[in-house]
This record gives structure tokens, C-alpha cells and sequence, in this order.
């Protein structure tokens, strides 16, 4: 009873020193955010809805869900993160006691003199356990870094995510510009064909010189070496966006057309403390300065004594079935403690700090970059916004100057120089127009992203 006692007391004083934990906790550093994100303060976000919401053409929904799914960066990830939730496993479990258990049989022959043979068994079960106390919180450190380590692995899949649908997206948008402008071309090479077929009768008839009809050679040769160059941009855009659906090379298929998206007039952007809980990249970024906190808190406790404890119970007996009838038990405890590590502990110690003050930096410096790409893309966004709208003015008037060019051209008020010189305004005009409708799209794409939308799981 007495020795009952002994044991209940050892691992009272065991449970109540491993309730003391030595070390700084984690404090988020002190940031000193700017006052707003935008001109017009919102507490609504866009970056708070969902891909799908954002996207809502169909078949770049599908191609951003494929993608998500297929992406080997992705999957990659998915892995880490399995990793890293059983390395978390491990940490925890380091926390309680090990037990294992062992049954063993053993038959021993001996022979002296060679007429003294003799048999003996031995049939032993053991019960062991080791458990090392967590006196001044080592392991629960430990243990502390490991789930910052999980979690990073979260944030840094999610942050791909969110990189990996912008990516897309934007690929996506720019496959469909270039598509409008291999048909811009198109179209203005047959207009091209036609004032040369219309040139060449003038010039036959005696109504304009050589040199318009050369000159029409000349601009309709120049149109179509644009053809084969969009081809080969449109096959590598192609493949590209193929790649990041974990495909081979393949025809991409198309939705709306360029002029066909939807534009919003404005964006919301939230509040700038909720930035920080927004983007997953932040929060992979805190993460890490909170393992590297715990990872510091690791080395402090390194060089206090370390006390583990282990034991048997069991039988062991000569015979079978008189095994159950022979219990022992025996407990042993020893400490470990440094005594002369020639400065080893605190070097490690040191070294864990500047580990922390290196990841106190790149905090803030994942944070900066984050404000600082937002402020970019919002006024990408604004004033690309307003090109858009300047450059769809500039092509109505372009058209409308081909337009009086060539029907004065026909009646022989102006020479044909006036109508490639219009006709070349206008083409300038169109392409102009559709690099800043793609140019706007993409722009939706950048604030989306840089606000952290985009990680969501699809519905």
C-alpha cells in the first residue's frame, strides 16, 4: 500500500510540474497599418466572395475548377499539408507516456562434462512505459512550432490557390483578347484586299497612279504577316494554360467573347485590419514567426534538466502456467541536465532569436508587399478603367473617319494615301480598344487577388 502511495505522489509532482511552461508567448508585432486601403472606406470586400462568383463565365469556371483539381503545384501542396499534419501527430504524442509491451519465451541447454544435461525455461510478459516530463515546456514548444508548421502548410496551399486561379483567369482573358485580335486582323486584312482590288481598277482606269497601287500591295502584305505571329501566341497561350491544369498540350475551349464580360463600375475593398486575415500569404507568413517563436522557445528550455521516468510491470516465471502468479514491478526516474556544454545551449539560443528577428521582418515585409500590390491594382483598376473608356471613344471616331475616307476616296474627292493613313488609324483604334477591355479584365483579376479572393473551396 505503502508503495502505491510513492507511485500516486511521483506522478502527481510529474503532472503538476509539466503544467509550467517557460518562455514568451506570441504576440503579434505592432504593424502601424494605414489608415485605409482606398479613397472611399467599405467594410464590404470583394475580395470576400467566392471564385465562382467572381467568374462567372462558364467555361473559365470549369477550366479554374479543372485546374484546381489537376494542378500539379496543388497537389504538391495537398501533400505537404498531409505531411505536416502527421508530423503534428507525432509532436502531440510526444507529450504522453510510451507504452509497449513484450512476451518472450526462452529455453536454455546446458551440458557440463558432458553428463549433466540440463533444460530450463524462462516465460516473461512486460508491460514498459517511458514518459518523459514536460517540466518546463520543451515539448509542448516543440509541439507549439509543429502546429505552426501545419498551419503554414494550410496558408501556403491556400495562397496558391489563390495564386493559381488569378493565374487562370488572367491567362485566360488574355487567350480571348488574342483570339479578338486575330479577328480584328482578319477583318481588316479583307479591307485590305478590297482597297487593293479597288486600287488596281483606278489604276487601270487611268484615275490614280502607281504608286496608290503599290502601296496597297504593300499594306495588305504587312496585315497578313500579323496572322501566322497571333497563330503562335494563341498555340503557346494555349499550352500554357494547359500546363497549369496538369494537362499536355490541347485545344482550349472559349466562352463569351472580349467585348461580352461584364465590367463593375467600382470595388469594394474592406478595411485594412481585415487584409491581414483575408490574405492566406499573411497568414502563412505569421505562422512561420510563430513556429520560429515556439522554435526559440525550444532552445530556452533546452538548458533546464530534463527528468524521465520509466517502468516494467509484469511475470515472469520457470513454468507456463505459473506465469500470471509472478508479478513485479519496478519504476526508475533519471535527470539529465547540462553541466559543461562549452556554450552550445546558448549559442543555439542566440541563433533561435535571430531565426525570430529574421521572420519579424519578413512579416512585415509580406505585409507591406500586400498593402502595397493592393494600392497597385486599385489604381491599375481605376485608371485603366478610365483608358478603356477614352479608347472606346477614340474607335468609334476612327470608324467613323474610315468610313468618310473611303466613301471619298470612291468619289475621287481624296487619294487613296488618306484612306490607308485612316484605315491604319482605325486599326490602331481597334486593337487599342481590345488590349484595354483585356487590360480592365485583368485588372479585375489583380484587385481580386491582391484583397486574398481566390483560396475558397468550391461549393
Amino acid at each position: 500500500m505503502k508503495r502505491n502511495n510513492i507511485y500516486i505522489t511521483i506522478l502527481f509532482i510529474a503532472v503538476a510540474f509539466s503544467s509550467c511552461k517557460i518562455g514568451k508567448s506570441y504576440v503579434r508585432p505592432d504593424l502601424h497599418l494605414p489608415d485605409s486601403l482606398a479613397a472611399h472606406q467599405d467594410t464590404l470586400s470583394f475580395g470576400d466572395e467566392a471564385w465562382w462568383e467572381v467568374y462567372t463565365d462558364t467555361t473559365l469556371r470549369s477550366l479554374i475548377a479543372k485546374t484546381l483539381d489537376h494542378n500539379k503545384d496543388l497537389l504538391i501542396a495537398a501533400a505537404r499539408v498531409k505531411e505536416m499534419a502527421a508530423q503534428k501527430r507525432i509532436s502531440t504524442a510526444n507529450l504522453l507516456p510510451d507504452i509497449k509491451g513484450t512476451v518472450t519465451g526462452e529455453r536454455e541447454l546446458e551440458n557440463h562434462g558432458g553428463d549433466a544435461f540440463k533444460r530450463s525455461d524462462t516465460f516473461e510478459a512486460q508491460l514498459l512505459f517511458s514518459w518523459e516530463l514536460d517540466l518546463w515546456g520543451n515539448l509542448r514548444w516543440v509541439r507549439s512550432a509543429s502546429v505552426a508548421d501545419y498551419l503554414q502548410s494550410i496558408e501556403a496551399q491556400r495562397a496558391l490557390r489563390m495564386t493559381i486561379v488569378a493565374e487562370v483567369a488572367q491567362a485566360y482573358y488574355e487567350l480571348v483578347a488574342l483570339d479578338t485580335e486575330l479577328d480584328i486582323v482578319k477583318q481588316t486584312l479583307k479591307a485590305r484586299e478590297e482597297g487593293m482590288r479597288l486600287a488596281r481598277i483606278r489604276f487601270e482606269g487611268g484615275l490614280t497612279s502607281e504608286t496608290s497601287y503599290r502601296q496597297s500591295q504593300v499594306e495588305l502584305a504587312r496585315t497578313a504577316t500579323l496572322v501566322p505571329d497571333l497563330e503562335r501566341k494563341i498555340s503557346l497561350k494555349e499550352n500554357d494554360i494547359a500546363f497549369l491544369a496538369g494537362e499536355y498540350p490541347n485545344k482550349i475551349a472559349r466562352g463569351q467573347m472580349l467585348h461580352e464580360f461584364n465590367f463593375p463600375n467600382e470595388l469594394p475593398v474592406g478595411l485594412p485590419s481585415t487584409l491581414l486575415e483575408r490574405r492566406p500569404d499573411i497568414r502563412q507568413a505569421e505562422q512561420k514567426l510563430i513556429a520560429a517563436n515556439a522554435r526559440v522557445g525550444v532552445a530556452y528550455t533546452n538548458m533546464f534538466p530534463r527528468i524521465s521516468l520509466t517502468g516494467r510491470v509484469g511475470s515472469e516465471s520457470t513454468s507456463l502456467s505459473d506465469l500470471v502468479k509472478s508479478p513485479y514491478a519496478i519504476m526508475e526516474g533519471a535527470l539529465l541536465t547540462p553541466i559543461l556544454g562549452w556554450g552550445k545551449n546558448k549559442a543555439a539560443l542566440k541563433a533561435k532569436k535571430a531565426a525570430y528577428e529574421a521572420e519579424v521582418h519578413s512579416y512585415e515585409k509580406s505585409v507591406l508587399t500586400a498593402f502595397k500590390e493592393t494600392r497597385n491594382a486599385i489604381v491599375n483598376f481605376n485608371k485603366i478603367k478610365e483608358v478603356r473608356d477614352l479608347r472606346a471613344k477614340l474607335e468609334r471616331s476612327s470608324k467613323s473617319y474610315v468610313d468618310l475616307a473611303q466613301l471619298q476616296y470612291i468619289n475621287g474627292v481624296t487619294n487613296y494615301l488618306d484612306v490607308l493613313d485612316a484605315q491604319r488609324s482605325y486599326f490602331d483604334a481597334q486593337i487599342g480598344l481590345s488590349n484595354a477591355v483585356r487590360d480592365e479584365l485583368i485588372a479585375v483579376v489583380q484587385v481580386y487577388k491582391a484583397l486574398g479572393g481566390g483560396w475558397q473551396v468550391s461549393k
